[in-house]
């Protein structure tokens, strides 16, 4: 075979060869994301804390648009000064409504319990944390989650 007709093969295999969503540019096509799960880690933000947790809520609707509620489960892990987001929200009707969509969007939002415990923190004194949000501990959850193939997000 010549050399020449070895490129034009190779040409017309090539041109037939479908790019796929990888290549379709910078927005992804719809319906191009696998299903997913996820862990976001909230450590809390800093100085800058209401306007982190905005962003953070703000990221996680995001995510949620653009996979799709039925194909991404996710879970937020609080734990230290990321506890301050369900203390906000309590007076921060923003947040609070942010919250409440995400979870009905179906994201799951747990709660470390050594720092509700270590900070002396009532559970009942949090915006929209049950019983049944708390986990034990807030970083052994995270290498849990990562264990049953969630991915780690620190927002």
């Amino acid at each position: 075979m010549t050399t020449a007709l070895r490129n034009l093969m190779l040409a017309v295999l090539l041109a037939t060869l479908d790019p796929g969503p990888a290549f379709a540019g910078p927005e992804a096509p719809a319906g191009c994301y696998a299903d997913q799960k996820v862990a976001y880690h909230n450590a809390g933000g800093g100085p800058e804390e209401a306007a982190y947790f905005k962003r953070a809520l703000g990221n996680l609707r995001n995510h949620v648009d653009a996979v799709g509620k039925e194909r991404v489960e996710i879970r937020v892990v609080s734990n230290g000064d990321g506890v301050a987001l369900f203390q906000a929200a309590v007076d921060d009707g923003d947040l609070a409504s942010r919250i409440d969509a995400l979870k009905a969007a179906g994201v799951r939002f747990l709660v470390c319990a050594n720092t509700l415990r270590e900070r002396g923190i009532d559970r009942g004194t949090l915006y929209g944390v049950g019983e049944e949000d708390l986990v034990p501990s807030g970083i052994a959850e995270l290498a849990r989650l990562q264990g049953m193939g969630f991915a780690y997000i620190n927002p």
